[in-house]
């Protein structure tokens, strides 16, 4: 099998790429503002949040269960595995009479180095209404399966797109 590497966009000031971020991941604090939409409501906000960096992937924002509003997550059925963060479960999203199902998820028991996502949800950006960070409307990575937010402060390209399966 022959693998295609992409050609990495280069960063301007205040951007980072995608690149430099380690693999396995890094957690990291933010205190950006961070905003969920789904049915037109605000489902979550949160200036507390995580950003999980892996290699080639937008950021995944992490936001704390206590921050998303009162109903909008119901638990849902199925997990799935990461190798460096555990075994997720699922939440449906629900907000404005709308339902985003599976959309959200977490880690009940992360793996030691992960402990910090405990009791934090990451949500696919393409099945809400809008994700904000700051002020900024969020792009969300192709692919169906990651949760990646990309902003104007992150360059790629970004995996999950065609052709990137084993960058």
């Amino acid at each position: 099998m022959s693998r295609s590497w992409p050609e990495l966009d280069v960063p301007g000031p205040g951007q980072e790429s995608v690149w430099d971020y380690p693999r396995p991941p890094r957690v990291e604090p933010t205190s950006e503002l961070v905003q969920i939409r789904l049915g037109g409501e605000v489902v979550a906000r949160s200036t507390r949040t995580l950003r999980v960096l892996e290699t080639s992937h937008p950021p995944t924002y992490y936001v704390p269960m206590a921050d998303f509003a009162d109903g909008a997550l119901r638990r849902a059925q199925g997990s799935s595995w990461c190798e460096f963060k555990g075994t997720a479960a699922y939440f449906d999203v629900v907000g404005g009479g709308a339902v985003a199902r599976s959309a959200a998820w977490t880690y009940p028991d992360p793996t030691p180095g992960f402990e910090t996502l405990l009791d934090h949800v990451a949500v696919m950006p393409a099945a809400m209404d809008e994700c904000r960070v700051d002020d900024e409307v969020v792009t969300p990575q192709e692919g169906g399966f990651y949760g990646g937010w990309i902003t104007s402060r992150v360059v790629g390209p970004f995996k999950g797109g065609p052709g990137s399966r084993f960058w």
